[in-house]
């Protein structure tokens, strides 16, 4: 694969990720286009190393590690989304704006 290839599917995955996370209201699924962009930063930063080092594992590396931190971030969130959605039964946005402090 080139490049421009990976720097496709990273714009194409950005896009994608940014239009769900404008346009819905839902949290669970305002994680989601935030997590898609997420990927999208990743992929394309795996694209930069693997063309400027192709021969070391440092990038491979860093890419596993923020994939699980990404997991586990996600992992968070949804524990928080389901315990807010348990106590107050919201899932919208708007009306989990009060946890502002």
């Amino acid at each position: 694969m080139t490049l421009e290839t990976f720097l496709l599917l990273a714009a194409a995955l950005f896009c994608v990720g940014l239009f769900g996370a404008l346009s819905q209201q839902s949290v669970v699924m305002l994680m989601m286009g935030l997590e898609l962009m997420i990927n999208g930063v990743v992929v394309a930063a795996a694209g930069f190393w693997f063309w400027v080092s192709p021969g070391l594992p440092d990038g491979q590396v860093l890419v596993l590690v923020a994939i699980t931190v990404m997991a586990l971030e996600m992992a968070m969130g949804f524990a928080v989304v389901t315990a807010l959605f348990r106590a107050r039964d919201v899932d919208m946005t708007d009306d989990a704006g009060d946890l502002k402090g």
